[in-house]
């Protein structure tokens, strides 16, 4: 952790189809060996398959399953006394958003369908109806916090 001074955060320009910040991370988080523009095809030909799936605003089934998929506790490994413990914490909104990124983007590439753009869009819907395997993390890693709930007074 710095001693000096705040470490300033880096300011993320709005998407330019749908002028949002959190679509412009979710971008940057797809996005591999720096070809953005990939990405952006990838995740605004998703958005159109979701919108004659769903007949709503692509965005809005974005804002709602990244919220869906969004952790709200997690376990922290800590040595005390020389054994470890899975200690339950609270994550961040900054932490619980990279997480549900990270799950989304992860479990997507893991399907079956043909193109990422298909399985990006799939994983999407899935997470929008609370379904899916971004959806099944969330409730592990709620339970894993559940079941080590007796470990919370090492929290610091």
């Amino acid at each position: 952790m710095a001693r000096r001074r705040k470490i300033l955060e880096r300011v993320v320009f709005s998407d330019p189809k749908y002028a949002d910040t959190n679509l412009s991370k979710f971008i940057n988080t797809v996005m591999k060996d720096g070809k953005k523009s990939l990405a952006e095809n990838i995740i605004y030909e998703a958005f159109e398959i979701i919108a004659k799936k769903t007949d709503e605003p692509p965005i809005e089934v974005f804002n709602q399953a990244v919220e869906n998929v969004k952790p709200l506790i997690k376990v922290v490994s800590r040595r005390i006394g020389g054994s470890n413990y899975q200690v339950p914490t609270e994550v961040t909104p900054k932490n619980a958003q990279a997480l549900a990124f990270r799950w989304i983007i992860s479990f997507a590439r893991k399907r079956a369908e043909k193109t990422m753009v298909e399985r990006l869009a799939g994983e999407l819907l899935s997470a929008y109806n609370k379904e899916g395997a971004s959806i099944r993390r969330r409730e592990d890693v709620h339970k894993m916090a559940e079941a080590n709930k007796a470990f919370a007074h090492f929290r610091f």
